[in-house]
């Protein structure tokens, strides 16, 4: 593999209604975290799930199977917390006030967001169609919330 080959087994690719979006997964910055997206990912987890809170300038949030905001997969996840910044297109994990509370839940960066810096754990970045990300409804929740149609590890799509 040449260094400038993709590394498959640690891309996400995220089909929206409105483009192809690929996140390139950062397991040098969150091992934990990394692992539990792609085997959520791996088991369909995020399938149809709803972006359930969508802020113009700041982050789209989605990853609860129920839309509501309060739901997860049942498995919280221990800090991961860098000095990675959260810039356009860097994907964190959501969690309550509770540091170790991240499950399932995660957002995407729109703008530049450095007060969430060392606050919250950064486990990837929008590499491809953020102009994707970018269409999607907002609002808390939206009105008519956008959905992830397939979230896939790119190790596991045919071709």
């Amino acid at each position: 593999m040449t260094e400038t080959a993709p590394d498959r087994e640690n891309t996400l690719v995220m089909t929206l209604d409105h483009g192809t979006v690929v996140i390139r997964l950062r397991p040098d910055l969150a091992p934990g975290h990394v692992a539990r997206m792609k085997e959520l990912a791996r088991e369909g987890f995020y399938d149809g799930v709803v972006f359930h809170r969508v802020i113009e300038g700041f982050m789209a949030q989605t990853g609860d199977p129920t839309g509501t905001g309060r739901g997860g997969s049942g498995q919280k996840l221990k800090a991961e917390f860098t000095k990675a910044p959260f810039e356009r297109g860097v994907i964190g994990a959501a969690r309550t006030n509770d540091p170790n509370s991240a499950d399932s839940q995660f957002f995407i960066c729109f703008a530049p967001a450095r007060f969430l810096d060392g606050q919250y754990t950064v486990w990837g970045e929008v590499v491809e169609g953020m102009d994707a990300v970018d269409k999607l409804a907002r609002g808390e929740p939206p009105r008519k919330p956008d959905q992830i149609k397939s979230l896939k590890v790119q190790a596991d799509i045919e071709g």
